[in-house]
């Protein structure tokens, strides 16, 4: 176990010694003593937080919601700034899904979750207990990650899958690193503009355009905490201008780019994701042609 130290954040960090049994899975275990209102940078994955310690996690959320313990976020959860964590003796595995995986997975679209966060007991029911329970009673992180991997690779053969379609534009959206051409996914996939956009929404819980902004500001903004400049990063990453970049930033984040360089959520990453999970290159073996459906593989999605 690594300690992350940014600011007046300090975290105790676990990664997996093995990689996941199941496409778009990864995960990460943290403890911290004392989490203190930790803003939440959106992210585009399904956030699944699985909590086992002593204390909780408690999420700030929207028009003074909180949300403790465990729990289940759409992609994007944090936007506009409005989401902060806290909590004492946390224990938890985080865990990033995939929207493609998310929907076998959860037993429900991410759609459903319509940009809340929503209790994993609410969602699950009693197995969201048994889970707490086990994680508490396994003697260490790797065989918490050994229970985790295969509760999701069990429910991810009992889901659902998405449309291949569907899934092959995510994988063109975040292999461009969210520069791919929206008006052009349906055309490549051979679908009506119309079909793909209410399949994509409906299946993965975000329109292709948010989608594409998404993973285009998640790539910035790593960038930022990494310390390049944001003119060189707005270059780079296919926004018009700094100025571009900086309205995006305060729309996601409700700060500014230089405020986000600094944020523990993200600089987090370097430790507990540092193949960036999710958001990786993922490796699209076989461009569409025409009258050619396209497929699934087991590259990240």
């Amino acid at each position: 176990m690594r300690t992350f130290v940014r600011g007046a954040a300090m975290w105790d960090v676990e990664c997996p010694r093995r990689p996941t049994r199941t496409a778009g899975v990864t995960m990460a275990g943290f403890r911290v003593r004392d989490l203190q209102a930790l803003r939440i940078v959106p992210y585009p994955a399904v956030t699944l937080l699985l909590e086992f310690g002593a204390g909780s996690p408690v999420l700030d959320c929207a028009a003074g919601r909180q949300q403790p313990g465990s729990f289940v976020a759409g992609p994007g959860l944090g936007s506009g700034g409005a989401v902060r964590a806290w909590g004492e003796n946390v224990e938890c595995v985080q865990v990033r899904l995939s929207p493609v995986t998310a929907r076998a997975i959860l037993g429900a679209s991410p759609a459903d979750l319509d940009g809340a966060v929503v209790s994993l007991g609410d969602l699950w029911g009693r197995e969201a207990s048994r889970i707490r329970e086990q994680l508490g009673e396994v003697p260490s992180w790797q065989d918490r990650f050994a229970l985790t991997d295969a509760l999701l690779a069990r429910r991810c053969e009992a889901g659902p899958p998405v449309d291949p379609e569907v899934a092959w534009a995510w994988r063109r959206i975040v292999g461009t690193r969210g520069l791919a051409r929206v008006d052009g996914l349906a055309a490549e996939v051979g679908w009506s503009r119309k079909r793909l956009w209410s399949r994509f929404r409906s299946q993965l819980g975000l329109p292709p355009k948010r989608a594409v902004r998404l993973v285009r500001f998640d790539h910035a903004a790593h960038r930022l905490v990494a310390g390049e400049g944001a003119a060189r990063v707005a270059a780079d990453t296919g926004y018009a201008d700094q100025s571009h970049l900086h309205r995006d930033v305060m729309a996601f984040t409700g700060a500014t780019p230089s405020t986000v360089a600094g944020e523990p959520f993200l600089a987090v990453d370097d430790i507990a994701w540092p193949s960036r999970g999710t958001t990786a290159m993922p490796h699209i073996s076989r461009e569409l042609r025409p009258g050619r459906r396209p497929e699934v593989g087991r590259a990240p999605l």
